[in-house]
């Protein structure tokens, strides 16, 4: 009789639990739903996409082939090459005025970042948001208390209950020992 009064409480928690968090988990189960959908979308993409570039492929291989046989590319190979070989040489001057710019860009940087940490519109947007994360935990730590002493009040009603039926029971021992000593004396 006590474990079934006990399997009866836990099935009705369960029973709370499962109206209380039914809605957060059919959203997560909606929102896996349409990210499987959305993945499947994608994938139908990428296939498509891979379908275009072997048509591509094919189309550049065949071309290629055909400008191989051309001599008129072969001159302007020549003259090409004459030209990179001069823009190779402004290319190296270049590079060496890009480094210097990269070294005076990375010093900018640093003093910016040095002049970034104490920006106060940030801080302060920091601190709005620190503070909702507050109150937003203060908020669920409250219900979470009042749940809990809600719980403890059940509790401690169900043993008050339970140390109620265990007095009757001992009673009713009581009466039945009283009863079968006196069948024995009147017998």
């Amino acid at each position: 009789m006590l474990s079934v009064n006990k399997l009866e409480k836990i099935i009705e928690l369960e029973e709370n639990l499962r109206a209380e968090y039914q809605n957060q988990i059919d959203e997560k189960a909606a929102l896996i739903e349409s990210q499987e959908a959305k993945q499947a979308e994608l994938q139908t993409a990428i296939d498509n996409y891979k379908v275009t570039v072997e048509k591509q492929l094919e189309t550049i291989t065949e071309l290629s082939r055909k400008t191989e046989a051309n001599q008129k590319v072969e001159q302007q190979n020549r003259e090409l090459n004459n030209r990179a070989g001069n823009l190779e040489e402004k290319v190296a001057e270049l590079k060496k005025r890009v480094k210097g710019l990269q070294k005076d860009l990375a010093e900018e940087r640093s003093e910016l970042q040095k002049l970034k940490q104490f920006d106060p519109a940030r801080m302060k947007k920091n601190l709005d948001a620190n503070k909702k994360k507050l109150a937003e935990q203060t908020k669920a730590n409250s219900l979470l208390q009042k749940s809990l002493a809600k719980i403890k009040g059940e509790k401690a009603e169900a043993q008050r209950k339970v140390s109620d039926l265990e007095a009757q029971l001992s009673e009713l021992k009581t009466d039945l020992e009283t009863e079968a000593e006196a069948e024995e004396q009147a017998a």
